[in-house]
């Protein structure tokens, strides 16, 4: 038929090695046994939200849904929603509210968001996580839990400002934390590092000030539903991933 696309090419399964395949079958059969999870998870900079949502997502087989990556992929994949998106961005107005929580309701029905998943980076807002639930309670889902990364400004402070990359390759230090071999050469090239210009002590802090006050609202719009669980993410990634699992499973 004309206008009509064609098939993916089947993909050749006597190419996969028998350990690889066998761990996907596994993956698959641990999968569908899960039960589905819609959870939010909070904190500011710094917190380790990034280093925990893979975490999630391979552990209870859902989405990870990060605001900014799923503009950027509507605006790339050429939606209404994304070409809506663009229009603002290339303005240099704000993306309106409505717009992204439908960029949300749009992401939640790829294949691997059918057990669910876990938003990073939204509601930042009140108002953002009432429309949020008008949405999800139209498509019969609601929010699960909301983790919410507890961490003093000091520690968030010190663990971004202390952050340096190399510019060419994208590796990272940190002076504190992972420095490099010499202080301020990069290890493999020997080449300068640099700060990123928002890494600095007066920006973190300007951006921690905002994020309290915008998230305060949200903690106790969730507290009132009973969904609110709140974890120390100071610490080893262990033992911050098991606190992660028990506020996920409560």
């Amino acid at each position: 038929l004309q206008g009509a696309q064609p098939e993916p090419a089947a993909m050749d399964l006597t190419k996969v090695d028998t350990n690889t395949l066998m761990a996907e079958i596994q993956r698959r059969v641990r999968c569908a046994e899960m039960p589905e999870r819609r959870a939010v998870l909070i904190g500011p900079p710094g917190c380790g939200k990034g280093t925990q949502s893979p975490k999630i997502v391979d552990r209870y087989c859902i989405c990870h849904l990060a605001t900014g990556d799923m503009l950027r992929a509507a605006v790339s994949a050429g939606t209404e929603l994304g070409r809506q998106a663009k229009a603002k961005m290339d303005a240099g107005a704000l993306v309106s509210d409505d717009l992204v929580v439908g960029i949300i309701e749009d992401a939640i029905k790829r294949p691997d968001c059918k057990k669910g998943f876990v938003l990073d980076g939204f509601p930042r807002s009140l108002v953002q996580a009432q429309k949020l639930d008008s949405m999800l309670a139209r498509t019969g889902n609601k929010i699960d839990r909301v983790v919410n990364f507890e961490i003093d400004d000091a520690v968030v402070v010190e663990r971004i400002s202390g952050r340096r990359i190399h510019k060419a390759s994208g590796r990272s230090y940190h002076l504190k934390f992972a420095p490099p071999k010499v202080a301020g050469k990069d290890d493999i090239t020997g080449e300068p590092l640099m700060q990123r210009k928002d890494d600095n002590e007066a920006t973190i802090g300007a951006r921690l000030k905002t994020f309290h006050s915008q998230t305060a609202p949200v903690l106790d719009f969730y507290k009132r539903q009973g969904k609110l669980a709140s974890i120390n993410a100071v610490g080893k990634i262990d033992r911050v991933w098991a606190d992660v699992q028990a506020a996920l499973e409560k």
